[in-house]
């Protein structure tokens, strides 16, 4: 992309430096150019990674869309160039790159999924069910056809992660993937969780919703 035009809106970070922090107000989203962004965010009394992005990425825009404090905070891992856009700015950014402004719609498109992806997860008042969508989601979002040849799925997860999903402590989470294993429904491994069965999860979260 001929980002060119854009070069007023540069800046510069180092390492270490933070971009934002959590909880803050957002008025403005990053263009990753060069160099490696850190999203962190505390959960419970633990610092968690939640992303390393790489350049040409974009990071803060929720913020921005939603008029929200910032979800996670954000570190430059190397010496770090972005292009700064704020609610002024943006719309010449909109209209001076189609290109640009297709990549930002799709990816704001998929944010906003993903967002009301996850409140039908926590909108479940059944926490097993909860553990189960949050698998559900995880395979709407692989796109291999491979992988859907058959009932059986591998998700690159960790219950932790199902855990902030799920909006339950990574100790419930960990007791329910137990009985599942339990059940021979899932098989834990120390790089992927697998589950053996992804509709009889999903026959298992409908009756539940239905309930809801």
């Amino acid at each position: 992309m001929d980002m060119a035009a854009f070069g007023r809106f540069a800046r510069t970070f180092q390492p270490g430096e933070m971009i934002f922090s959590e909880f803050e107000p957002g008025d403005a989203f990053y263009l990753i150019q060069s160099g490696r962004v850190e999203l962190v965010k505390i959960i419970g009394d633990i610092e968690k990674t939640l992303d390393i992005l790489q350049p040409s990425e974009m990071f803060g825009e929720m913020a921005l869309l939603e008029n929200s404090p910032r979800s996670a905070t954000a570190i430059a891992l190397d010496t770090v160039k972005v292009l700064e856009f704020n609610r002024q700015n943006f719309e010449i950014l909109m209209l001076g790159n189609p290109q640009i402004a297709f990549k930002l719609l799709k990816m704001f498109t998929k944010r906003i999924y993903d967002s009301k992806r996850r409140f039908m997860i926590l909108t479940l008042d059944d926490d097993q069910a909860k553990i189960a969508d949050v698998f559900l989601m995880l395979d709407e979002g692989q796109t291999s056809a491979v992988d859907k040849i058959t009932e059986r799925r591998e998700f690159k997860t960790t219950v932790d992660d199902v855990a902030h999903w799920a909006g339950i402590s990574v100790a419930q989470a960990r007791d329910i993937i137990g009985h599942f294993v339990t059940q021979r429904r899932i098989e834990l491994f120390n790089d992927k969780i697998v589950v053996k069965n992804i509709n009889d999860f999903s026959r298992f979260v409908a009756s539940k919703r239905k309930k809801t």
